[in-house]
């Protein structure tokens, strides 16, 4: 145990994932039945918008904003006031993710393009910088690295899926 919550820690956005899929099980439980295409759906985004975009970016605020130094050792990166730009740049990815999780269509649009656009340049950033540097760093080359990627891929196929199957709701 002493060595899985270090480890869900710094795998956070695997880990905020992984707690966001437990949470629309358990929503989906709990919902009168037959499930509908729209109703898992809806599960999964909005509790993919909860955590793996709200508390995700929210931890990552804290982590960058209060723990500067620790954060840019475990990216391989040295400390710099950027920290806390990425900190507070972060903060807002995380309020609109939570506003999106019972939020209208926009809004719940808006949760996704805004950080996918700053994953995926900070995928790019790390690419570079294990083409460039060679820096192997967990947080530049491990978990982070994919997640960069794909949960971008994931917002965008929920997106494109409740657009698809779920009733629009309300703009928002």
């Amino acid at each position: 145990m002493a060595a899985a919550i270090p480890f869900a820690l710094s795998n956070f956005t695997v880990t905020l994932f992984v707690i966001g899929l437990i949470a629309s099980c358990f929503a989906l439980a709990r919902a009168p039945k037959p499930l509908g295409t729209a109703i898992v759906v809806e599960a999964l985004f909005s509790y993919f918008l909860l955590f793996s975009i709200g508390v995700s970016f929210f931890y990552n605020f804290v982590m960058h904003t209060f723990f500067g130094d620790m954060a840019a050792r475990f990216i391989g990166w040295a400390n710099s006031p950027f920290q806390t730009e990425v900190g507070f740049a972060s903060l807002g990815y995380a309020v609109v993710g939570f506003l999106a999780f019972r939020g209208g269509f926009g809004l719940r649009l808006a949760a996704i393009i805004g950080p996918s656009l700053f994953l995926l340049g900070a995928a790019g950033g790390h690419v570079y910088q294990i083409a460039k540097a060679q820096n192997l760093a967990p947080g530049n080359s491990g978990a982070i690295l994919y997640s960069d990627v794909l949960i971008p891929a994931i917002g965008f196929a929920l997106l494109w899926l409740q657009s698809r199957c779920a009733p629009m709701r309300a703009k928002g």
